[in-house]
This record gives C-alpha cells, structure tokens and sequence, in this order.
C-alpha cells in the first residue's frame, strides 16, 4: 500500500497527493462508500483521520489495482466488515454494541457478587 506520513488528520489536498488522485475522486468514493465520513474544519475543509486515509487506500487499491467495479468494491468491503450495510449500524455502532453489552454483563455479575456479601 502506501507509506502515510505520521500525522493524525489530513486535508483533502494531502490525501489526493498521496493516492495519486484529484480531490473530486475522492469526494465522489465519499458518497459511493458510506464508510467514508470526513469530519469539517471550520472552514468548512474536509479532515480526514488517518483510518479514513486507510480505507480509501484500500478503496484505491481495490479499485485501480485490482480493477473491481464500485459494487465489487463495496460487496468486498462488506464482506471484510469495511462498509456499511445499507440502512444497517456501521462497524463502530456495531463494535460500541458489542462493548456496551459486555459492560453490562459485566455490572449484573458485580451486581450479583455484591448481594453475595454480607452486610453489616
């Protein structure tokens, strides 16, 4: 893949310089992969986290490398647990789920032991 430079966020600018790509593509896999979400400055400029760098590296790659099609690129990325499913949680709200679930399985079990003791 690429090498990124050791940065957290990067402008649009930066990140179709190291994709060796123009910003219009970039913003056009924004809206055909929903796993793409920039955050804006206050300007208004399209920051992107370096996992966002990342995946559309991946994108990229999929794309002019290995020559999928944009519905190719999505089926695979799904199956990679990348992409959103249409209309279902993204892999963050999955994972934070999975988390919150856990914690309270965890809370019931303290909940538990603490009934367990005896009071004085």
């Amino acid at each position: 893949m690429i090498e990124l430079p050791a940065k957290l966020y990067f402008r649009i600018g930066e990140v179709a310089k190291l994709l060796e790509v123009k910003p219009h593509v970039i913003r056009y896999w924004e809206k055909e992969f929903r796993v793409l979400k920039p955050k804006k400055s206050a300007a208004g400029q399209r920051i992107f986290a370096r996992r966002d760098v990342e995946r559309l590296a991946t994108i990229r790659h999929l794309l002019y490398v290995e020559r999928y099609t944009l519905e190719g690129a999505r089926k695979h990325l799904r199956e990679k647990g990348f992409e959103v499913v249409d209309g279902g949680p993204s892999p963050e709200e999955l994972r934070a789920e999975r988390l919150r679930a856990s914690l309270e399985q965890t809370r019931e079990k303290l909940v538990a032991l603490l009934e367990q003791l005896p009071t004085r």
